[in-house]
């Protein structure tokens, strides 16, 4: 390495996962052009790098926030752009970063000329999941098999009911990092080919856990998901008492795959798959987007969530690039039913070239990936930088939306307390 090369991060080498970080280099040559990478391996060690390159101003610096990539994985100004485009070394990888209690590690570094030249400098970025003074606390209790985050001091907080297809605890930890308290869950608690019912009574029984936390100031919960936990959100909206607010992310606006049950009673029927309609293609992933049934076909209409039931306010969020399944057309679909019902308790925003897989920002676009439910390679959609930009748009307004419905009654705190 060169002892005159200095590869910065700012404002430090340690930050949240999801906060942007400036990359800048100084004490190269005038116009100098070197190669910038990303790497870091993920918790099931595979390991994903990026790499652009830059030209040196005439003081002999780069920084990523005013300087344009000339080639490598995206081209033009991408402060983070070394972030949302490292790609893993092996196919059909999805960046694992469920651990919150460890930090998500990149090596930055600068090379000589393009490609694999000499290291010049490189700097370590620690990408932490909880930050100070967020509390982690493991949750078995009845029914109930979760993690539960809180943030420093003793709220009033609004309460959120994290529904993770499969378990992770990333979205919920750097959601208490914003001031919430937040309860992850997952859908799933045990191999899905075991799974042949879904009882909505344990999510109530989270629901209602959350709520008898003393720094919890909402008078209701507000719940979050995606894909196959976003139609069990919606059936918690509908059917229990106490859903304040929903963000329903790239999921179906009917009940999939599996059964039902609500009380000892099946209350929805599975929305089933067609796997003669799923796309194989050249990569080794396939395409489900046309395998999912017609929810609104005359057969099927018994695992449509009657959302209109609901009294709390929803926030529909669809990839129109989405080739996991329709997540715009469902929206669209219940959108129209709750208008239908003269329901306003609605409001929607839409990404066109963003993919299923919307995620906290900052990770790695994910392209394909093994499907957690069907166990083979599946397309997810979306154009790199495109789906970047959505997962910031998004983050911050599922924060706003959230702050918005769910207010918090310090008196309420008290009386538990």
């Amino acid at each position: 390495m060169s002892s005159q090369v200095r590869l910065s991060l700012l404002p430090s080498a340690r930050c949240l996962f999801d906060e942007p970080v400036q990359v800048k280099v100084a004490g190269l040559r005038s116009r100098q052009v070197v190669t910038v990478r990303a790497r870091s391996t993920d918790e099931k060690g595979v390991v994903f790098s990026s790499s652009a390159t830059y030209r040196a101003d005439g003081s002999g610096e780069i920084d990523l926030d005013r300087h344009p990539s000339l080639g490598g994985r995206y081209v033009g100004v991408e402060p983070m752009g070394l972030l949302w485009s490292m790609r893993a070394d092996t196919p059909h990888r999805f960046l694992h970063k469920n651990k919150a209690l460890q930090p998500h590690v990149v090596k930055f570094s600068v090379h000589e000329d393009e490609g694999e030249g000499r290291s010049l400098a490189e700097a370590t970025n620690e990408r932490v999941l909880m930050g100070d003074g967020v509390r982690r606390v493991p949750v078995k209790e009845g029914n109930i098999q979760g993690v539960l985050f809180t943030p420093p001091g003793d709220g009033p907080f609004p309460a959120v009911l994290d529904l993770c297809t499969l378990m992770s605890e990333k979205r919920a930890c750097l959601l208490a990092n914003k001031g919430f308290v937040v309860l992850a869950v997952g859908v799933y608690t045990d191999k899905p080919d075991n799974v042949k019912e879904i009882h909505l009574d344990r999510f109530e029984e989270a629901k209602d856990f959350l709520q008898r936390q003393p720094q919890v100031g909402s008078k209701g919960v507000g719940v979050i998901a995606q894909s196959k936990g976003a139609d069990v959100a919606l059936s918690l909206a509908a059917f229990v008492p106490g859903v304040e607010a929903v963000v329903w992310i790239n999921g179906c606006s009917a009940n999939v795959a599996l059964p039902l049950y609500y009380k000892k009673h099946q209350i929805l029927s599975p929305l089933l798959f067609n796997f003669d309609k799923v796309i194989p293609t050249e990569s080794g992933a396939a395409i489900c987007k046309y395998g999912v049934k017609d929810p609104l076909a005359e057969e099927n209409k018994g695992s449509l969530v009657p959302i209109e039931r609901a009294e709390g306010r929803f926030l529909f969020v669809a990839s129109e690039d989405d080739l996991n399944w329709d997540s715009k057309g469902y929206a669209d679909e219940m959108m129209e039913r709750l208008k239908r019902h003269g329901k306003e308790n609605f409001e929607s925003v839409y990404y066109p070239r963003a993919g299923h897989l919307l995620e906290p920002p900052y990770g790695p676009h994910c392209p394909s990936s093994r499907h957690g439910v069907f166990s083979f390679p599946v397309l997810w959609g979306g154009e790199p930088k495109a789906h970047a930009a959505a997962e910031v748009h998004l983050w911050k307004k599922i924060q706003e939306f959230f702050r918005t419905h769910l207010s918090c009654d310090a008196t309420q705190t008290e009386a538990k307390l």
